[in-house]
């Protein structure tokens, strides 16, 4: 302790910035005199309450902060909190030139986020969200240095969304988590934007555009749109794509899906969820040629079909790895040659043009069809070098027989030694465990 007491003040305020909240920064004033107030000297603030006592702490904090300076403000607020407190606290930090901002609220009723950050010129990055909207935003929003915005269901009015964009001319990455779309055809335009990641509660009510020509990262959580008038993301280069489809736009899904897919086609990592995985069926004679696609990640599950299987892997030129959650699925005659799932005299023809050199298959269940499909990959996919079998953690298996993981075990292990490709077959530690046990006589 008596080394801590030779410290500057500068030196211990930052000592106590790397304390998870400004709350527990404040418990070690009890420590020394000296540590009483410097809690409130750190560089960043980490609140969370709903009480009166809570709302005195913060007031009592700023008001000894002073003028000074603060980087990075997080207000964690449940009912309980005065709003125009929280309104107040928000703008002291604007005032101070406060760069990072963190504010989540749950009120019984909606918060409107103040004026003042919409016009803030320090902020870069703003998260926030939970019972808060942007009424009070006026069209004069402008953020010249905001480059990161996390939005978790926050309410727009009609118009808002096309006005935040063009707001941020140097916004690299945007978070629009359970977002609900106001306006008939949203445009989604931003020449800077890097990174974006979109998740919705309710899907678009008509058109959807993205103009974001400088976009790498997409992860996009949506219902298909009415249409994509525009999708420009010529520099894609990860994509995940989850898709529903609502039953009253099926009938023109197809020619909606086919844009959206051909303003992806430059990726060179793509994740598809089984939903999404089966919808491209819609697109088989229309499917783009993914010409730089490197690795391709699809969910698969049992109810759902392998119909997009075939054209989707003739069109990967490139692909070097293949990531399948779960092999078994619902046997249609549309799988072609890529499964086993009914004879057919050109059995692998698809797999044999595919050059992938790694695949990984998740959720496996040890059932005889998974065997038979793991020996039709190794005996039709020519440029195989490894393949990794990872047994299911958490349904049910057929591993829960005894003696069956022995016979699986020694089947793929005769595949290792009769192929060319090195058959990897694993399961967590824990599983194997319960397994074993399972099956041990009792003494």
């Amino acid at each position: 302790m008596d080394l801590f007491n030779k410290l500057p003040d500068p030196v211990v305020s930052h000592i106590l910035s790397f304390l998870p909240t400004t709350k527990e920064a404040a418990s070690t004033s009890v420590l020394a005199k000296r540590w009483r107030n410097l809690f409130a000297f750190v560089p960043n603030l980490n609140l969370d309450g709903d009480s009166k006592t809570f709302m005195d702490f913060v007031d009592r904090v700023l008001a000894l902060q002073g003028d000074i300076p603060i980087k990075e403000f997080s207000l964690n607020a449940k009912t309980g909190v005065d709003p125009d407190r929280v309104d107040r606290w928000i703008c002291n930090v604007l005032r101070r030139g406060v760069t990072h901002l963190d504010l989540f609220v749950e009120f019984d009723e909606e918060f409107s986020l103040p004026y003042e950050i919409s016009v803030s010129k320090t902020l870069v990055e703003l998260k926030t969200g939970y019972g808060v909207d942007l009424y009070a935003w006026d069209d004069d929003m402008f953020l010249p240095n905001l480059k990161n915005l996390i939005l978790v269901s926050v309410e727009f009015g009609r118009g808002q969304f096309q006005t935040l964009l063009p707001a941020c001319p140097v916004l690299e990455g945007l978070m629009l988590l359970n977002m609900k779309w106001r306006d008939r055809n949203e445009i989604l335009s931003s020449p800077s934007l890097k990174k974006l990641k979109i998740s919705v509660a309710e899907g678009c009510i008509g058109t959807f555009s993205f103009d974001t020509p400088n976009l790498d990262f997409l992860d996009y959580d949506d219902f298909v749109a009415e249409d994509y008038p525009l999708v420009n993301m010529p520099n894609i280069v990860e994509a995940g794509i989850n898709l529903e489809l609502t039953p009253f736009r099926v009938r023109g899904a197809r020619d909606n899906l086919v844009k959206l897919i051909h303003g992806i086609r430059n990726v060179k990592i793509l994740y598809l969820t089984p939903v999404t995985f089966e919808i491209l069926s819609l697109c088989c004679e229309t499917m783009p040629v993914f010409e730089n696609l490197t690795t391709l990640s699809i969910k698969s599950v049992m109810i759902q079909g392998w119909q997009a299987m075939p054209v989707l892997l003739r069109s990967c030129p490139r692909l070097e790895s293949l990531y399948i959650g779960e092999l078994l699925h619902s046997i249609t005659d549309a799988c072609g040659d890529v499964c086993v799932c009914l004879s057919k005299w050109n059995k692998g023809l698809s797999l044999m043009s595919c050059y992938v050199k790694k695949m990984r298959i998740l959720g496996f269940r040890g059932t005889i069809r998974e065997v038979h499909m793991i020996k039709h990959f190794l005996d039709h996919l020519p440029s195989l070098k490894e393949m990794e079998i990872v047994v299911e953690e958490n349904e049910d298996t057929m591993f829960d027989i005894p003696k069956w993981l022995d016979i699986v075990g020694e089947t793929l292990m005769h595949f290792n030694e009769t192929s060319s490709c090195n058959v990897i077959f694993w399961m967590h530690a824990f599983l194997y465990r319960r397994l074993t046990r399972k099956w041990s006589p009792q003494v």
